[in-house]
């Protein structure tokens, strides 16, 4: 356990001194997921601005027996960025109604979220056993499990899938690829565009919320870096940034300095333009033509998709080839 916390520790400072004296500077979004992290963006996921929980929840209600109807064999479910799992319950409950026991492997590097998750599974249930991988799937290597006779359902909801660039999006998916066998399946939730019944303040509301929870998600980046790496961030000389851009069709967030200042970091004073920000994530918005072509890029093959009827945001299910 303690190499496990020293090499954490050491991802982390090397993320922040590379992001940090980077131009212009950036911080990697999967930082935002210590304890208190994953904490505000279940906080997040409640808020009546973030559209993006209750309207996949409604999809994934209205389709979870399709997923399993279209399956034609016993599967095991993993689960990237698991999270505390709340919404995947809905899959679990349906499949149990197509088998009589169901492995589910959710893999997070919030140790917490997953035990969470474990808990409130096995009791609310029956048939679901929990093996829980506390792992970053993007910088680390992990294993799925395929019990016998079983294909692996892999789920990637919440249009997580949006925080990368495009090419570092086919990779994560390439890497997944890697460990599934031809006819297994990857579940996909991705976050639409904006369009006709889609304002683009919608989307900037869902990530500027009107109770601050979002600013204090962003802000608690900083706030790791000082418990985890003895930093010198004051939250209060940083402001949260919500922006569209059109162009990449993407929500940025930002941390902008409010004032000219410098930043003790590891030995390192990092230094800070007023109005300079520090870009810590991308939500990438996607057409249906868009997740078509980033799940060939990863040899998947679309089966079907979902979406709600003002087209916010789509389930997709598609095949390993």
């Amino acid at each position: 356990m303690i190499e496990t916390l020293d090499a954490l520790r050491e991802a982390v400072l090397q993320e922040a001194i590379g992001g940090l004296t980077a131009s212009p500077k950036t911080l990697s979004p999967w930082l935002f997921y210590d304890e208190r992290g994953s904490q505000l963006f279940e906080q997040i996921t409640a808020l009546p601005e973030y559209y993006l929980t209750r309207v996949e929840r409604s999809i994934l209600a209205a389709h979870a027996d399709d997923v399993f109807l279209d399956a034609g064999a016993e599967v095991t479910i993993a689960e990237l960025g698991a999270g505390t799992a709340a919404k995947t319950g809905l899959l679990l409950q349906a499949a149990t109604r197509f088998q009589d026991e169901v492995l589910y492997q959710p893999i997070d590097v919030s140790p917490t979220a997953l035990e969470e998750a474990a808990t409130t599974i096995t009791a609310n249930i029956p048939g679901v056993s929990v093996r829980p991988r506390v792992a970053n799937y993007i910088t680390e290597q992990f294993a799925l499990e395929r019990p016998e006779q079983c294909r692996i359902l892999a789920l990637y909801i919440g249009s997580s899938i949006g925080n990368f660039t495009p090419s570092e999006a086919t990779a994560i998916l390439r890497n997944l690829r890697a460990r599934l066998q031809p006819g297994d399946s990857l579940l996909l939730g991705t976050d639409m565009a904006p369009g006709k019944h889609k304002p683009v303040a919608t989307l900037l509301a869902a990530y500027d919320d009107a109770a601050g929870v979002t600013a204090a998600f962003n802000k608690n980046i900083l706030a790791r870096l000082n418990r985890e790496l003895d930093a010198g961030f004051d939250l209060d000389a940083f402001a949260h940034r919500a922006r569209w851009n059109a162009s990449e069709s993407r929500i940025e967030m930002h941390l902008e300095s409010l004032v000219p200042q410098t930043v003790l970091l590891a030995g390192k004073r990092l230094h800070f333009a007023q109005d300079e920000t520090i870009h810590t994530e991308n939500s990438y918005k996607f057409t249906d033509a868009a997740v078509a072509k980033l799940l060939a890029s990863a040899n998947f093959e679309l089966a079907h998709t979902w979406h709600d009827a003002n087209q916010y945001f789509s389930v997709t299910v598609a095949r390993a080839v």
